[in-house]
């Protein structure tokens, strides 16, 4: 089994690290480890139900430019539909040599977030515990997001060549996604062919795919759920580890059943979602925006 290790060591003690939309989903489950950590954190909150849900865990709330002047790195952990809007609040207000850090690459690609020349930008997005992850204990098996007992890897981007603040902001990641087995560096655009095209644009949509086979298979054809399911979900892990990790070669009806597959659902030009201006498209109609800003 794979072991999270941490190589960057954190600033401790006296580094800040603000964490805007604290009560989100995403805010809390990066809070809930950077809670556990030596960093001083900050939690920021808008809205009232928000507020009084810190105020039960126990975390006390800072006003967001009030966090954000503070801290050594801020975490919007907002939604990306108005991530613009809030950058363009809190980045003024920043320190100078502060990170600011996006949770997804949408907004960042799209150039949408604030700018200055005196504070780096960064973006990491948790890959999640693997479907191939060895887990030993319950707590692993039932963490399928992440972030709390399964060890997962992180793609991260971060742009200057501020090795000090590269580092701070490894640091931060490594825990908030914690456990992690590694971070790999990447640019934006990579992350953001990763993250929509690869696992959304395309891994999600066939998970989406297989349950809407499944519901065929029950509900209009008749097989019972049980039967469909078990044979499904045996099958799915088969047909990742033999593609995936070339476990075992399918056999040769199996083949000529995969070519049927292929001819009658998937499109022959299908991998034109990899083309720039198919990432554009996509990331403009995900941020409900009129075009990309270069």
């Amino acid at each position: 089994m794979a072991t999270a290790t941490n190589p960057a060591e954190p600033a401790t003690g006296t580094t800040t690290v603000a964490v805007i939309g604290a009560a989100g989903k995403m805010g809390q489950r990066v809070s809930n480890n950077l809670v556990k950590s030596d960093f001083r954190t900050l939690f920021s909150e808008n809205s009232p139900q928000g507020q009084e849900l810190l105020r039960g865990l126990g975390r006390d709330i800072t006003e967001g430019t009030a966090a954000a002047a503070e801290a050594d790195v801020v975490i919007l952990a907002v939604p990306d539909v108005v991530l613009g809007t809030v950058s363009e609040a809190l980045v003024p207000v920043m320190k100078p040599g502060a990170v600011l850090l996006t949770l997804d690459p949408a907004a960042a690609y799209a150039g949408l977030l604030a700018r200055r020349d005196d504070i780096h930008n960064a973006v990491a997005h948790p890959c999640h515990p693997s479907v191939f992850l060895e887990r030993t204990t319950k707590e692993e098996w039932a963490d399928t997001f992440g972030g709390v007992a399964a060890p997962q890897e992180v793609v991260a981007s971060f742009e200057g060549a501020d090795e000090a603040a590269k580092s701070l902001a490894e640091s931060v990641i490594r825990t908030m996604y914690a456990p992690v087995v590694d971070v790999h560096w990447v640019t934006v655009k990579q992350l953001a062919v990763l993250e929509p095209t690869l696992v959304e644009t395309i891994a999600c949509m066939v998970g989406a795919l297989l349950t809407e086979a499944l519901h065929e298979t029950v509900h209009t054809v008749g097989v019972p759920e049980k039967a469909a399911r078990a044979m499904l979900l045996g099958h799915t892990q088969v047909a990742l580890a033999n593609t995936l990790k070339g476990d075992n070669p399918f056999s040769d009806a199996c083949l000529i059943a995969m070519d049927y597959g292929r001819e009658s659902i998937v499109r022959d030009d299908w991998k034109k979602v990899f083309d720039d201006a198919e990432l554009d498209s996509v990331i403009t109609r995900m941020l409900r925006i009129k075009e990309i800003k270069r």
